[in-house]
Protein backbone atom coordinates (compact mmCIF):
# COMPACT_ATOMS: atom_id res chain seq x y z
CA UNK A 1 0.00 0.00 0.00
CA UNK A 2 0.98 3.64 -0.31
CA UNK A 3 2.39 6.02 2.25
CA UNK A 4 0.45 6.40 5.49
CA UNK A 5 -1.43 9.52 6.41
CA UNK A 6 -0.35 9.05 10.00
CA UNK A 7 1.98 6.87 12.05
CA UNK A 8 0.30 3.52 12.71
CA UNK A 9 0.68 2.40 16.32
CA UNK A 10 1.50 -1.15 17.28
CA UNK A 11 1.81 -3.86 14.64
CA UNK A 12 0.48 -4.20 11.11
CA UNK A 13 -3.15 -4.80 10.32
CA UNK A 14 -4.76 -7.96 8.99
CA UNK A 15 -8.18 -7.65 7.39
CA UNK A 16 -10.15 -10.89 7.08
CA UNK A 17 -12.94 -10.67 4.53
CA UNK A 18 -15.52 -12.89 2.88
CA UNK A 19 -16.40 -13.17 -0.81
CA UNK A 20 -15.39 -10.03 -2.67
CA UNK A 21 -18.21 -10.51 -5.13
CA UNK A 22 -20.91 -10.60 -2.48
CA UNK A 23 -19.73 -9.28 0.91
CA UNK A 24 -20.83 -5.67 1.21
CA UNK A 25 -19.77 -5.61 4.86
CA UNK A 26 -16.23 -6.61 3.91
CA UNK A 27 -16.02 -4.04 1.12
CA UNK A 28 -16.77 -1.20 3.54
CA UNK A 29 -13.79 -1.99 5.74
CA UNK A 30 -11.47 -2.59 2.78
CA UNK A 31 -12.22 0.85 1.34
CA UNK A 32 -11.67 2.54 4.69
CA UNK A 33 -8.41 0.74 5.38
CA UNK A 34 -7.08 1.22 1.86
CA UNK A 35 -7.83 4.94 2.07
CA UNK A 36 -5.36 5.23 4.96
CA UNK A 37 -2.45 4.05 2.84
CA UNK A 38 -1.08 1.90 5.66
CA UNK A 39 0.32 -1.60 5.08
CA UNK A 40 -2.10 -4.43 5.77
CA UNK A 41 -2.40 -8.12 5.08
CA UNK A 42 -5.61 -9.43 3.56
CA UNK A 43 -7.14 -12.85 4.16
CA UNK A 44 -10.09 -13.89 1.99
CA UNK A 45 -12.24 -16.73 3.32
CA UNK A 46 -14.17 -18.54 0.60
CA UNK A 47 -17.87 -19.05 1.26
CA UNK A 48 -19.88 -22.27 0.94
CA UNK A 49 -16.92 -24.63 1.23
CA UNK A 50 -16.67 -27.60 3.62
CA UNK A 51 -14.29 -25.68 5.88
CA UNK A 52 -15.78 -22.18 5.65
CA UNK A 53 -17.23 -22.27 9.18
CA UNK A 54 -13.97 -23.49 10.64
CA UNK A 55 -11.95 -20.89 8.73
CA UNK A 56 -14.19 -18.04 9.89
CA UNK A 57 -14.05 -19.32 13.46
CA UNK A 58 -10.24 -19.04 13.39
CA UNK A 59 -10.59 -15.27 13.22
CA UNK A 60 -14.05 -14.21 14.34
CA UNK A 61 -15.65 -14.73 17.76
CA UNK A 62 -19.06 -13.94 16.24
CA UNK A 63 -18.71 -16.35 13.34
CA UNK A 64 -19.05 -13.44 10.89
CA UNK A 65 -16.75 -11.41 8.70
CA UNK A 66 -15.09 -8.96 8.25
CA UNK A 67 -12.62 -8.98 11.11
CA UNK A 68 -9.73 -6.62 11.71
CA UNK A 69 -6.70 -7.95 13.59
CA UNK A 70 -4.29 -5.39 15.03
CA UNK A 71 -1.71 -6.90 17.30
CA UNK A 72 -3.71 -8.91 19.83
CA UNK A 73 -6.86 -6.88 19.22
CA UNK A 74 -9.76 -8.48 17.33
CA UNK A 75 -12.58 -6.30 15.97
CA UNK A 76 -15.44 -8.17 14.31
CA UNK A 77 -17.99 -5.61 13.15
CA UNK A 78 -17.65 -3.38 10.08
CA UNK A 79 -18.77 -0.20 11.85
CA UNK A 80 -16.56 -0.89 14.87
CA UNK A 81 -13.61 -1.53 12.55
CA UNK A 82 -14.15 1.75 10.73
CA UNK A 83 -14.60 3.70 13.96
CA UNK A 84 -11.36 2.25 15.26
CA UNK A 85 -9.50 3.28 12.11
CA UNK A 86 -10.96 6.78 12.30
CA UNK A 87 -9.72 7.13 15.86
CA UNK A 88 -6.23 5.81 15.07
CA UNK A 89 -5.80 8.03 12.02
CA UNK A 90 -7.59 11.35 12.58
CA UNK A 91 -5.48 12.95 9.84
CA UNK A 92 -7.31 10.80 7.28
CA UNK A 93 -10.59 12.58 8.10
CA UNK A 94 -12.65 9.41 7.81
CA UNK A 95 -15.31 11.43 9.61
CA UNK A 96 -16.01 15.04 8.58
CA UNK A 97 -14.36 17.54 10.90
CA UNK A 98 -17.26 19.98 11.30
CA UNK A 99 -19.60 18.82 14.11
CA UNK A 100 -22.82 19.19 12.08
CA UNK A 101 -21.39 17.33 9.10
CA UNK A 102 -19.93 14.65 11.36
CA UNK A 103 -23.29 14.13 13.10
CA UNK A 104 -25.03 13.81 9.75
CA UNK A 105 -22.39 11.37 8.51
CA UNK A 106 -22.72 9.20 11.61
CA UNK A 107 -26.50 9.17 11.22
CA UNK A 108 -26.20 8.20 7.58
CA UNK A 109 -23.73 5.41 8.32
CA UNK A 110 -25.87 4.07 11.17
CA UNK A 111 -28.91 4.05 8.89
CA UNK A 112 -26.99 2.00 6.32
CA UNK A 113 -25.58 -0.32 8.97
CA UNK A 114 -28.98 -1.28 10.38
CA UNK A 115 -31.58 -0.38 7.75
CA UNK A 116 -32.68 -0.82 4.16
CA UNK A 117 -33.66 -4.45 4.67
CA UNK A 118 -35.83 -4.77 1.52
CA UNK A 119 -32.95 -3.59 -0.65
CA UNK A 120 -30.46 -5.84 1.14
CA UNK A 121 -32.65 -8.92 0.79
CA UNK A 122 -33.73 -8.43 -2.81
CA UNK A 123 -30.76 -6.66 -4.40
CA UNK A 124 -27.83 -8.51 -2.89
CA UNK A 125 -24.35 -7.43 -3.94
CA UNK A 126 -23.14 -9.24 -7.06
CA UNK A 127 -20.36 -7.33 -8.80
CA UNK A 128 -20.07 -9.73 -11.74
CA UNK A 129 -23.76 -9.82 -12.63
CA UNK A 130 -26.16 -7.55 -14.49
CA UNK A 131 -29.80 -8.03 -13.48
CA UNK A 132 -31.83 -5.17 -14.97
CA UNK A 133 -35.35 -4.92 -13.58
CA UNK A 134 -34.86 -7.59 -10.93
CA UNK A 135 -35.15 -7.18 -7.18
CA UNK A 136 -38.12 -4.80 -7.22
CA UNK A 137 -39.85 -6.31 -4.20
CA UNK A 138 -42.12 -4.31 -1.85
CA UNK A 139 -40.14 -1.68 0.01
CA UNK A 140 -37.19 -1.60 -2.39
CA UNK A 141 -38.38 1.47 -4.30
CA UNK A 142 -38.82 3.32 -1.02
CA UNK A 143 -35.28 2.37 0.03
CA UNK A 144 -33.88 3.61 -3.28
CA UNK A 145 -35.77 6.89 -2.98
CA UNK A 146 -34.54 7.42 0.57
CA UNK A 147 -30.92 6.75 -0.41
CA UNK A 148 -31.07 9.15 -3.33
CA UNK A 149 -32.64 11.83 -1.13
CA UNK A 150 -29.91 11.39 1.49
CA UNK A 151 -27.17 11.56 -1.12
CA UNK A 152 -28.69 14.70 -2.60
CA UNK A 153 -28.94 16.42 0.77
CA UNK A 154 -25.35 15.53 1.64
CA UNK A 155 -24.02 16.82 -1.65
CA UNK A 156 -26.01 20.07 -1.34
CA UNK A 157 -25.17 20.78 2.31
CA UNK A 158 -21.70 19.30 2.78
CA UNK A 159 -20.31 18.25 -0.61
CA UNK A 160 -18.31 21.32 -1.53
CA UNK A 161 -14.70 20.66 -2.42
CA UNK A 162 -14.99 17.18 -3.88
CA UNK A 163 -17.22 14.57 -5.54
CA UNK A 164 -18.11 12.55 -2.43
CA UNK A 165 -20.97 12.89 0.03
CA UNK A 166 -19.01 15.24 2.28
CA UNK A 167 -16.63 16.51 -0.39
CA UNK A 168 -13.64 14.36 0.52
CA UNK A 169 -13.84 10.58 1.05
CA UNK A 170 -15.34 9.55 4.40
CA UNK A 171 -16.79 6.48 6.05
CA UNK A 172 -20.16 7.44 4.62
CA UNK A 173 -18.75 6.72 1.16
CA UNK A 174 -17.27 3.43 2.34
CA UNK A 175 -20.64 2.36 3.69
CA UNK A 176 -22.64 3.37 0.63
CA UNK A 177 -20.17 2.03 -1.95
CA UNK A 178 -21.83 -1.43 -1.88
CA UNK A 179 -25.16 0.28 -2.63
CA UNK A 180 -23.54 2.00 -5.58
CA UNK A 181 -22.54 -1.41 -6.94
CA UNK A 182 -26.07 -2.72 -6.43
CA UNK A 183 -27.46 0.19 -8.43
CA UNK A 184 -25.12 -0.83 -11.26
CA UNK A 185 -25.95 -4.54 -11.03
CA UNK A 186 -29.71 -3.95 -11.09
CA UNK A 187 -29.50 -0.93 -13.44
CA UNK A 188 -31.38 1.39 -11.10
CA UNK A 189 -32.33 4.71 -12.69
CA UNK A 190 -30.87 7.62 -10.71
CA UNK A 191 -31.22 11.37 -10.73
CA UNK A 192 -28.35 13.52 -11.97
CA UNK A 193 -26.82 14.13 -8.53
CA UNK A 194 -26.91 10.43 -7.64
CA UNK A 195 -25.46 9.49 -11.03
CA UNK A 196 -22.51 11.81 -10.54
CA UNK A 197 -21.91 10.45 -7.05
CA UNK A 198 -22.20 6.86 -8.32
CA UNK A 199 -19.57 7.54 -10.96
CA UNK A 200 -17.20 9.12 -8.42
CA UNK A 201 -17.42 6.05 -6.19
CA UNK A 202 -16.98 3.65 -9.11
CA UNK A 203 -13.80 5.53 -10.08
CA UNK A 204 -12.13 4.83 -6.73
CA UNK A 205 -8.98 2.78 -7.44
CA UNK A 206 -9.62 0.66 -4.34
CA UNK A 207 -13.12 -0.25 -5.53
CA UNK A 208 -11.80 -1.05 -8.99
CA UNK A 209 -9.14 -3.33 -7.51
CA UNK A 210 -11.72 -5.08 -5.32
CA UNK A 211 -14.04 -5.55 -8.30
CA UNK A 212 -11.27 -7.00 -10.43
CA UNK A 213 -10.43 -9.52 -7.70
CA UNK A 214 -14.13 -10.42 -7.43
CA UNK A 215 -14.18 -11.40 -11.10
CA UNK A 216 -11.76 -14.24 -10.41
CA UNK A 217 -13.57 -15.78 -7.44
CA UNK A 218 -15.42 -19.07 -7.77
CA UNK A 219 -19.23 -18.78 -7.69
CA UNK A 220 -21.04 -18.99 -4.35
CA UNK A 221 -23.94 -21.44 -4.50
CA UNK A 222 -26.28 -19.53 -2.19
CA UNK A 223 -26.26 -16.56 -4.56
CA UNK A 224 -26.54 -18.56 -7.78
CA UNK A 225 -30.21 -17.87 -8.29
CA UNK A 226 -31.93 -15.79 -10.96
Amino acid sequence: MGGAVGSPPMSEFTLVVASKNHSSWSLRTYLALTHLGVPFREVVVALDTPDTVAQVARYSPSGRLPVLLHGELVIWDSLAICEYLAELFPEARLWPQAPAARAYARSLVAEMHSGFQPLRENMWMDLRARKPGQGRAPGVAENIARIQAAWGECRARFGQGGPFLFGHFTLADAFYAPVVTRFVTYEVALDAVAQAYRDAVLALPALQAWTEAARHEPPVARYARP
